[in-house]
């Protein structure tokens, strides 16, 4: 994917408070994002909005990251590929909205996948089409930095153990992985950005 082709993904990325903005009112109208307006998923979206209005409240960053953000000279664009009926979105974004609200050279950009297919194929997980994910560019070239998503590499493992359980429902897998995050509190993603900070940096 070339720079140009970037720069049209940033200018048409919209802010965390605008998703905010935009999920509260799918929630409102009983909807969520993309084509598929099933019950099942606008129920999820619903959801996930009290999960991200809690997290933006709880959250918070230890000292060593405050510090590896303060010392981070780097301009980036960290543009995040989500949809409103996503768990793992919900989970994440929060403490990716407060790592970027603490950095003054992290602009943070979201966009929906099921509009931006072409940039999500770009950044497959084991060729799926996994959100959320995170892609760090350089703010003055628009190069490629690196990225990050769909969650924590524990919940990865954990959801392809989960996955490959013949007698599980789907809905019993996205249960165990939420109480993961609930158990975790934040821990593994803090590691991984602390690791991934001090690299793109």
């Amino acid at each position: 994917m070339n720079l140009m082709d970037y720069q049209k993904y940033i200018e048409k990325s919209i802010s965390y408070k605008e998703y905010i903005n935009q999920v509260e009112e799918l929630v409102n109208n009983n909807k969520t994002s993309g084509e598929n307006q099933s019950i099942e998923l606008s129920e999820y979206t619903k959801l996930n909005l009290r999960r991200m209005n809690r997290l933006n409240k709880t959250n918070v960053l230890n000292e060593e990251i405050h510090s590896v953000l303060k010392e981070c000279k780097t301009p980036m664009v960290w543009l995040v590929l989500t949809e409103a009926w996503c768990g793992d979105a919900a989970q994440n974004i929060p403490y990716i909205n407060l790592l970027a609200d603490n950095s003054e050279n992290i602009e943070l950009g979201f966009l929906y996948r099921d509009e931006n297919l072409e940039l999500m194929d770009a950044f497959l997980t084991n060729g799926g089409r996994s959100i959320p994910k995170l892609i760090a560019l350089n703010k003055e070239t628009n190069e490629l930095i690196g990225s990050w998503g769909p969650r924590p590499q524990e919940a990865q493992e954990r959801m392809k153990v989960l996955s490959q359980t013949p007698e599980l429902k789907k809905e019993e897998i996205i249960t165990e992985i939420q109480l993961w995050y609930a158990r975790d509190k934040n821990q593994s993603i803090q590691k991984e950005f602390l690791d991934l900070l001090k690299s793109w940096c």
